[in-house]
């Protein structure tokens, strides 16, 4: 697809969504996070940073000799991390592998808070308010651990889904938010809809071969 879809109601789930198609033991056909500029424009999308951060980001990076290519490796790797915590947790698979991603999100998270502060929040509702991510070089990859810590902590398992890879679906995972919990697809017109349409052909090539099978 030529601009990627935003569908995990998370952001969290959206970085997880970065790659496309997401099949187990399947190499992705596209990385939309490939590059650090390719970051930074996802960032911003996503709404994980303003135009204001991207630019301070961006200028942090480029004072500082190969903080753009560190930035964007932390964040790949926080994705792989994420990922592999989300479908455990989905799957309710208990093993090594496991606990090495959550092991790794919330040693990254705590890394995150280390940079945070926390200061009151006079004009809102609530006693404080926390902002993560204070140096900007390291900003991008401290606020998805931290919201990635955040997911894994408090979503609701039942509504945490994955477009079913077993019925053409790509793999995405996503929050079902839907009032009856009834969401099957990442996107109804993108993966539900050809979906569809190849149960529709296969019909129709089933409905063909039964007409012209010998009595």
């Amino acid at each position: 697809m030529a601009v990627l879809r935003v569908v995990g109601g998370d952001v969290a789930l959206d970085l997880v969504n970065t790659v496309e198609p997401r099949l187990e033991g399947q190499v992705p056909e596209r990385d939309h996070l490939d590059s650090s500029t390719a970051l930074l424009a996802w960032a911003e999308r996503v709404g994980l940073i303003d135009a204001l951060t991207r630019e301070q980001v961006s200028e942090a990076w480029a004072r500082e000799p190969g903080a753009a290519a560190a930035a964007l490796e932390d964040v790949q790797q926080l994705r792989q991390a994420v990922g592999a915590a989300v479908d455990a947790a989905r799957t309710h698979v208990t093993d090594a592998t496991t606990a090495l991603a959550l092991q790794s999100v919330l040693q990254r998270a705590a890394a995150a808070l280390t940079r945070s502060t926390l200061s009151l929040d006079v004009e809102g509702q609530r006693p404080a308010r926390r902002t993560v991510g204070t140096q900007p070089t390291t900003l991008l990859a401290d606020r998805l651990a931290v919201a990635a810590l955040d997911l894994l902590e408090s979503a609701d398992l039942h509504r945490l889904k994955s477009c079913p890879p077993g019925h053409g679906g790509c793999g995405w995972v996503f929050l079902d938010t839907s009032k009856n919990g009834s969401r099957r697809w990442c996107s109804m017109d993108d993966c539900g809809t050809h979906a569809k349409s190849r149960r529709l052909t296969q019909r129709r090539r089933d409905s063909r071969s039964k007409v012209h099978t010998p009595a």
